[in-house]
């Protein structure tokens, strides 16, 4: 857990050079003010945490990024790469200003393969992380590595932008080349393919210069016919959890691993594009059965959960993304601790729900819930992002969303951007 900072009030957070609008930095300038940022704050991370074993905390002797492990006086770590991260993350995110704060927890996305227009789409909404449709994917492996690049940059927030995509591979696959076998030929096979087959997506992601996959599909495609049958890793409970652990483990190694569509799309039959799929499948029977892939790939340390846009009316009248009571079941009863992003809020928009009409109020009631990022992609253009970080503000200064609240989603965020900078290795 991050150390306790001083604490400071909602309006006078920000900092003159840190921020969406300081000034940006690039290349080696970029990296050497970055470094030396994140350097100067592991070295109070160093000095205040405890180690792991409970003996005195000591500062490293170099405190620089690449101490992942630094010891402490009796031989000891004092704390894992991850633990470093998210402290780390908690001392960046009270630097930032109220409104950088809202939109370090928004997911973005506009179209197109210009890096510079994307870039400057980054820098000017000051998005925490970018989603990658196929509209951003150039003819080849080369050009994606220079997009991504340069996407990614040395933003003036101090941490390279997160970069995600949904590359399950089969029917849904955002990077074409990708040849590797889909759910569709992994649900019969040994969990050791599956392991193998994502082991290899995540390289071929590690190479493209993208962060996170939201490509593993932890749904049961228990229904021949179903929306989600051809894209889920099992068509039985167990089956299912075993290839969803062995494909969180073959992928973690170099990418972030995202388990979706919690708490099951296969229990709820419908397209959730076109609108809201309804189950009224008690608790207790989907804990018996669509949890068990879930929690298998949690244990097997997946980093991100997506929620899906799927109403269980015996547990909630909200869809699982809006919902306090399927985030709740997420964190206390099956112990996930890491980022939980929703489905693209777009999606509600087609719902035909009045309620869910106003992508703004959907992304705050959202994080009020509990959800630590909120996607922006379908209907949605460059000024999306910045609405709602705008929304997000004045819902804070409100009282509707708790300042903790939106904090400790930016810390989870900011946690995995750290990671994902590779200052720590």
């Amino acid at each position: 857990m991050p150390p306790a900072c001083a604490s400071s009030s909602w309006s006078a957070r920000a900092r003159p050079d840190v921020g969406r609008d300081a000034p940006a930095r690039s290349g080696a300038a970029g990296r050497a003010s970055l470094r030396q940022g994140l350097a100067a704050t592991l070295a109070l991370v160093v000095a205040g945490l405890a180690p792991l074993d409970g003996a005195p905390a000591t500062a490293a002797s170099h405190a620089t990024p690449a101490a992942a492990h630094p010891a402490s006086a009796d031989g000891g770590e004092t704390a894992t790469r991850e633990e470093l991260a998210a402290a780390i993350a908690g001392l960046l995110v009270d630097q930032l200003s109220p409104s950088a704060l809202a939109a370090s927890v928004v997911m973005g996305h506009v179209g197109g393969t210009d890096a510079g227009r994307l870039r400057a789409y980054a820098e000017e909404s000051g998005v925490g992380g970018f989603i990658l449709m196929s509209s951003n994917v150039p003819a080849d492996e080369a050009a994606l590595r220079a997009l991504t690049d340069r996407l990614a940059g040395e933003p003036a927030a101090t941490l390279p932008l997160l970069l995600g995509v949904d590359q399950e591979g089969g029917d849904v696959r955002r990077l074409p080349w990708d040849e590797l076998p889909a759910a569709r030929d992994l649900q019969q096979r040994p969990p050791s393919d599956a392991r193998a087959a994502f082991e290899a997506r995540g390289r071929l992601l590690e190479g493209a210069g993208i962060a996170a996959n939201f490509g593993i599909v932890a749904d049961l495609g228990t229904d021949v016919s179903g929306f989600i049958r051809r894209r889920a890793l099992g068509t039985d409970p167990a089956g299912a959890a075993r290839r969803v652990a062995a494909a969180v483990a073959g992928e973690r190694p170099s990418a972030f691993s995202t388990l979706k569509h919690f708490p099951g799309h296969g229990a709820a039959p419908g397209d959730s594009h076109v609108g809201i799929p309804e189950t009224s499948m008690p608790l207790a029977e989907w804990r018996r059965t669509h949890a068990l892939p879930f929690v298998a790939g949690i244990d097997a340390g997946a980093e991100l959960v997506m929620t899906g846009h799927l109403r269980f009316t015996a547990v909630d009248d909200e869809p699982a993304s809006l919902s306090a009571e399927w985030y709740r079941i997420l964190r206390e009863d099956l112990g996930f601790e890491g980022v939980a992003i929703t489905d693209d809020l777009g999606m509600l928009l087609s719902s035909g729900e009045d309620r869910y009409a106003d992508p703004v109020r959907n992304a705050v009631d959202a994080l009020a819930a509990g959800a630590d990022m909120v996607m922006a992609v379908a209907g949605s253009d460059a000024g999306t992002a910045p609405r709602m970080a705008a929304g997000i503000v004045a819902a804070v200064e409100r009282g509707e969303l708790a300042p903790a609240r939106l904090r400790e989603a930016a810390t989870r965020v900011a946690t995995l951007r750290v990671l994902a900078s590779g200052l720590l290795d």
